[in-house]
Parts: structure tokens; sequence; C-alpha cells
């Protein structure tokens, strides 16, 4: 199957600055010619290039600058991505800034292998918090209640430590001996520090 170019992304062109022109002209000949099935549609604004109905790269023209990037980003350049400027190239502002036709055209290609894999874009891992240390009268005052204690030690590291920090956040002496009394009520009960609104 050929593939289709879109006049929006013709109008597009025409609207941006000068400079910036040739750079999105050149931009969408390089992908037409290293993916010959590639569609083109506007996403966010900007014109995007699907392969297999998913996003492969996308360009966009700024005021100083134009930006170009792979949906998959990294994966497809093996460098990060600029932090001064959307997609993977940094700053563009003139054709020269923009890697070689033979190299912009390998990255086109690894971009469409791994749409081709059906591989997910890998998301970030999340850094896992530390897990609660509860305060000193807190420790005692569950040594002092062995229910609340087994609830307190069943439960997954988040549900203790909303426990914990609701500790932590009271300001005032009465207040913190108010939660503490409380916690352990309810701890003695199994039930979780939001348990009012699990059922909302």
């Amino acid at each position: 199957m050929g593939g289709t170019r879109d006049d929006r992304v013709d109008a597009y062109i025409e609207r941006k600055a000068e400079f910036a022109r040739p750079i999105l002209t050149h931009l969408r000949d390089r992908v037409h010619a290293a993916c010959p099935e590639v569609e083109e549609a506007i996403k966010w604004s900007s014109p995007a290039f699907l392969y297999k109905g998913q996003i492969l790269c996308s360009m966009a023209a700024f005021k100083g600058h134009a930006a170009f990037g792979f949906w998959r980003g990294a994966e497809v350049t093996g460098t990060p991505e600029e932090r001064s400027a959307m997609g993977q190239f940094g700053r563009i502002a003139t054709i020269a800034d923009l890697p070689d036709d033979a190299t912009l055209a390998g990255f086109i290609t690894r971009g469409m292998a791994l749409i081709d894999k059906g591989t997910k874009t890998p998301r970030p891992l999340k850094h896992a918090r530390p897990p609660a240390e509860p305060p000193a009268d807190l420790i005692a005052a569950l040594a002092a209640h062995p229910a609340a204690q087994a609830s307190f030690d069943g439960f997954p590291p988040g549900q203790q430590r909303e426990y914990v920090d609701w500790i932590f956040e009271a300001k005032r002496p009465e207040t913190r001996a108010r939660r503490l009394a409380q916690a352990v009520e309810w701890l003695a009960e199994g039930k979780r520090r939001n348990w009012k609104y699990e059922n909302c």
C-alpha cells in the first residue's frame, strides 16, 4: 500500500517562517523516501508520520527553530532526547543541523522495525519509595496493642506509609496524640487509614 500526503501538512509548512519551510519539506521527503507506506496526519497541532497506524515520527516548527523526533526516541537513535527542544535532534535551524540522508534513513528504518516487532514503548521505571519508618511513639503504641501491630505489619508499604505520614503531619502534640489513639483503634479493627472513603 502506498503512502499518503495530507493537505494539512502542506498548509502547516506554508504557514511557518521562511527558515523552517525547507527543513520541514526536507524531513517530509526523507520520511516518505525511507518509508513509502507512511501516512501523514496532524497530531497535537503538528505534522506526524504514521506507519501501520502507529506514530513513527513527527516534526514541528517554532519561532527560531524546528524540531524532529521519533516516537520511540532513544530506542531509535540510541541517544536521549535533547532537553532544549522536543525530539532527539535539538534545535534545528538549518538542514545542516540534521543527520545526513543515509543516517536519517537508518533511523526511520529502525523505527519501522520496532513497530513491525510489535514491542510496546517501555515505560520509565518508577523510583520505589523507601519503606515507611514509624516514629517511636507509634512503635510503642503498636507494641502495646498486638491486634493493631498485626494489622500494621500485614499492610503493604503504601498503606503503612499512610498511617506514618498522618502521624508525622500532626502539627501540635495534642493532635498527634489523638491521631495515635485513632490509628491504634482503626488498626486493631484491621482498617486502612482511609477506610472511610473506600466504599464511597
